[in-house]
């Protein structure tokens, strides 16, 4: 699983690449508010969407990853404990009771 994810990774690397070249040149006039517009690079401006809409995914994966990891650590130290606990002492055998009386057929 960790080959495909690096291949993901490296493919979307190259691809970037790939659209940074071809788009380098020619400047995109970013208005931000009325009086502020900042003249940048294309990819520059894909980069910060691409990171807009990952970090936040990122962090909501993180704290779902440790939430879940707190509960298994939980629950592992809660068996580790049972499964240490002496066990407990036998409990004196129970004689059978007689088995009913068959009643006469008549």
């Amino acid at each position: 699983m960790h080959i495909i994810r690096t291949i993901v990774w490296v493919l979307l690397l190259v691809a970037f690449v790939v659209f940074s070249m071809a788009n380098w040149e020619p400047g995109i006039t970013v208005r931000i508010w009325q009086n502020l517009v900042v003249e940048t690079k294309l990819p520059a401006v894909m980069i910060v969407s691409f990171l807009i809409g990952l970090v936040p995914m990122w962090l909501v994966y993180r704290a779902n990853k440790w939430t879940l990891q707190r509960r298994v650590n939980a629950l592992e130290n809660a068996a580790r404990t049972n499964a240490m606990a002496p066990p407990a002492p036998p409990s004196p055998p129970v004689p059978d009771p007689a088995p009913p009386e068959a009643a006469p057929l008549p």
